[in-house]
């Protein structure tokens, strides 16, 4: 998958917030309907991590998910449906990032050794991937933003924004990985 030029970025944002309520019902339905994995992980698993440290910036970090999906519908096209992508795959990656996740969470019993490696292989995942630094910078941005104008713990702040970084990052696996498919 390529990086959105910033002429990209900016028309897909734009789509995304000239939308109207309806529209981003429809939107976030359809998500939830075609792909209940990675709703969940998002809008279950991400978001209770950062409920955890301040509810405010939860919801919040939701609004920005819907952001994300819209860009990428708009950038890529239609998100690619759970029967293309194989209910498989999604579960699996759904189940590995919440894995890695939990090791994330200082609070999770775990023990220390297997706790390093996952915390290891995500931080490696990450940084091999393809990632949309335009729109990571303009989403952390966004939480930079929100956080000046409200009290934010600083460790609120960092959790919202590994999150989307990592939201961002399932998308784009997503995509690469009917790309792939479709070149074999």
């Amino acid at each position: 998958m390529r990086e959105l030029t910033e002429k990209e970025l900016y028309l897909a944002l734009s789509h995304a917030k000239s939308l109207d309520e309806q529209a981003g019902r429809t939107i976030l339905e359809q998500f939830q309907t075609e792909k209940p994995a990675l709703a969940q992980t998002i809008f279950g698993v991400f978001s209770s991590v950062i409920v955890e440290q301040d509810q405010s910036m939860a919801h919040l970090f939701m609004d920005l998910c819907f952001d994300i999906i819209c860009v990428f519908q708009h950038a890529f096209g239609n998100l690619p449906n759970q029967q293309t992508m194989g209910f498989g795959w999604l579960k699996k990656s759904a189940a590995l990032m919440d894995t890695e996740l939990q090791a994330m969470m200082s609070g999770n019993l775990m023990d220390s050794k297997f706790r390093n490696k996952l915390q290891d292989r995500f931080t490696d995942r990450l940084i091999n991937s393809n990632v949309q630094t335009g729109l990571v910078k303009f989403l952390h941005d966004s939480i930079s933003e929100y956080a000046t104008d409200n009290p934010v713990k600083p460790e609120a702040l960092q959790m919202t924004q590994t999150m989307v970084f990592v939201a961002v990052q399932l998308f784009g696996n997503m995509y690469d990985h009917v790309e792939q498919a479709n070149r074999n």
